[in-house]
Parts: structure tokens; sequence; C-alpha cells
């Protein structure tokens, strides 16, 4: 995406410390500091924070080959593939804990009732593994999805797993996402899931987390890219489509918040940006104001985002944060995705294996979850041959329009 920012006597904009953001995100995948103890159980999304920020920052190179497969490795060990006598709860585990290094048979049979897929955390593995270059051959896809599958409620929502958890609109994106990458839904009831997201539009056309909460940021990026993802966008009338991008310009004061008479935060320049990228409305937002409230919560000595200036930095809010980024425009930064909160990089690689996957099973070219304006574009620099075809399903030359 690019975009163009005029800035008061000409003065350049103020250059990122690339380097130092990339050895922030590298540290976590060596090593938590103490404060982050509590996040054990979700090792998995630390790596994707930190992973995928890499990757944005198109700095991957500096995961050392050894170091990319013991983490393609870590990934594999949390895959939980159930037998046929036991429920249907495929997927990845968030962390090791349950997987414990014995050869007592009693012990392992007895730690097996206690493993099952988690829907985020099987969400952060994959795209993990797409954004190393992984082929995903270890992975039984069928078992994974109907481990998905398997968690979807009545009313069309999904629980995080098999044996108990919330339910709500971050787990029908995790379902999506999941259903997506791996080019397959099962006997998951998209129709269900589509008349749960439209039953939590709220009256000021953001979307709850749950029926009849409040409107919120995340959740309305949740609804719009399960709704993309699942091929279903299209079936929002245009007037709906006006008031949900009212609601989501109405977010930015200089960066983004979530709700309504709430602070601003560094991630809700994702949340809210990659949602008005999925409705072709980004533009319409004041790029100047955006990263001038990024750039305030960067840690310039240690690198890495808070969500708010002088905050401690965390891999969650310096990807989001380098992300938001990226859709202004950031030079030196990749382009993202969108609806699938990666690389556009990782998913060039994604799209190779679903071709691969189709033509093993004779099936042909399917909508990949862009605006049908992006895919045009794509489709016409992959034709001129552009080397940076993989960027320009994000790419905007729009000038800058303030926010009103």
């Amino acid at each position: 995406m690019s975009c163009h920012i005029d800035m008061e006597n000409h003065v350049d904009p103020e250059p990122l410390p690339f380097s130092r953001h990339a050895k922030n995100l590298l540290r976590f995948l060596n090593l938590l500091p103490a404060r982050m103890a509590s996040h054990d159980n979700t090792r998995s999304t630390i790596v994707f924070f930190a992973v995928s920020g890499l990757d944005v920052l198109n700095s991957l190179h500096l995961i050392q080959p050894y170091l990319r497969q013991d983490l393609i490795d870590w990934i594999y060990g949390g895959l939980v593939v159930p037998r046929d006598n036991e429920k249907r709860c495929g997927g990845f585990m968030g962390c090791r804990a349950m997987v414990p290094k014995t050869e007592d048979a009693a012990l392992l049979e007895c730690m097996r009732k206690y493993q099952w897929g988690h829907l985020a955390m099987t969400y952060t593995s994959i795209a993990v593994l797409v954004t190393l270059g992984d082929d995903l051959s270890g992975l039984d896809r069928k078992s994974i999805v109907d481990g998905v599958a398997a968690v979807q409620k009545k009313e069309g929502s999904f629980g995080a797993c098999i044996d108990g958890s919330e339910d709500d609109m971050r787990f029908v994106y995790c379902a999506a996402t999941i259903c997506y990458m791996l080019d397959y839904w099962g006997d998951v009831d998209k129709e269900a899931m589509f008349q749960f997201i439209m039953r939590s539009l709220r009256y000021d056309y953001g979307f709850s987390q749950e029926l009849e909460g409040e409107a919120h940021g995340g959740t309305t990026f949740c609804a719009l890219a399960a709704l993309q993802l699942s091929g279903q966008l299209q079936r929002l009338d245009s007037t709906t489509v006006e008031r949900i991008k009212r609601w989501l310009i109405f977010r930015q004061m200089d960066g983004f918040q979530g709700r309504p008479n709430k602070p601003v935060d560094t991630c809700y320049s994702f949340w809210i940006g990659a949602s008005l990228c999925i409705l072709d409305a980004f533009e319409v937002t004041d790029y100047a104001k955006n990263r001038e409230y990024i750039l305030s919560t960067q840690d310039k000595l240690i690198g890495g985002f808070s969500k708010w200036p002088q905050g401690n930095p965390d891999p969650f809010h310096t990807y989001l944060g380098l992300c938001g980024l990226s859709f202004t425009g950031e030079p030196g930064l990749g382009a993202v995705h969108p609806s699938l909160n990666m690389s556009m990089a990782a998913y060039a690689h994604l799209q190779h294996l679903h071709e691969q996957w189709r033509s093993e099973n004779g099936k042909g070219e399917e909508d990949h979850g862009l605006s049908s304006a992006a895919q045009q574009q794509l489709k016409l620099k992959m034709k001129e041959g552009d080397p940076k075809a993989t960027t320009a399903a994000t790419t905007s030359n729009s000038p800058l329009i303030p926010a009103q």
C-alpha cells in the first residue's frame, strides 16, 4: 500500500529503527521476560507475533536455518490428531505442558485425555508454518477441520476447544482462517456462521463479541474478515456496508480507538485499519496522524511498540503496529493481507499450496478472500510480470484525506 503524506515544510518523516524492532521480536523467539510468564500456555501466539512481525519487517533472514527448523518442529509438536475412539478434537495446543517427556505408557495415556486443539492456537500455528515456508504436508487437514466443526455451536458461533470454553466472534474468525488456509470447510456450517455474525451487528453498525454485546473494533474486524474468508462479504447490502464504514472511520482520533469514548491504542491501527481495507475504505483515514501515534508508542532504545506512549513494548502491539504502518505505505515494510493477518509474501506461498492441493484433487481456482478490485489489480501485476505483485492487493495510491 502506498500513500501521499503532506508534511509541514516538506520535512522528511521520522524513519523507523527497523533493526531494533527486528532484534526485539527475535528475542521473544529465544526467551520470554518474567512479566510475560502468564502467557506460557499461549506460546504459539507469541511465536506468531514475533515471526509475522519479522516477516513484515522483511527480516525473516534473521531467523537462522537451525532456529527456523526448531520452530517448525516445535509447532508440529503441539499437533493433536484424534484416534478413532476419541472426540473430534484435532488441531494445535498452545503449549507443551500436556506433552510430558516420559516413557511411562500409563502416564502418556492419562495425559492424552487433556490434549485437544484450540482454535486460536491452531490458527496461529498454521500461520507460522506458512510464514516459515513449510509445505503443511505434516497436517491432516480433514482432522483439523473436523475439530473446527465439532466446536461450532447451534447458533453459529464457535468455542475455543472441545471441552468447555468461551464461544464468541474471536473464534468465529479463527475458524474461518483455519478453513480458508487449509482450503477445506468440511462440516462447518457457513450459513449458521453468517447468521450469528449478522445477529451481532449492533444499532451503531459495529459488531459485538457476542449476541447483545457492545460493538468493538477487534470484533468488527473478526466479523468482516470471517465473512470475506468464507466468501460471504458480498451478502451485506450497500447501505449496511456504508454504515459500517462510518462507524470504523469515526474510531480515528489520531491513532484508532476500539470503542467510542475509549483511549486510542496501537493495536487498533490494525483492527480498524484492516477492517477498512477489507471494505476498500482505508484511504479515507488520516495516514499522517495514524503514523504519528504509532511511532509515539515505540521504544527507540530496545525496539518494539506498546499500546500507549511510555508503555512496555510487547510482541502483540509491535506486530500489529507494524501492520498498521504497512497499511499507510511505510517504506521498508512488507504488505499485509488484511483478512488473513499475514504478510502478502506468506499469502503468496499459501496460494501456491492451494494450487498444488487443487491440482491433486482436480479442482479449479477459487477466490482467495481479496476484494474484487484487489484481485483484479493483483492479476494485472502478475500478468505484467511485476516482481512486487504480492504487494498489489493492499496498495493504494490515494492522497491523504483527513477523517471527518
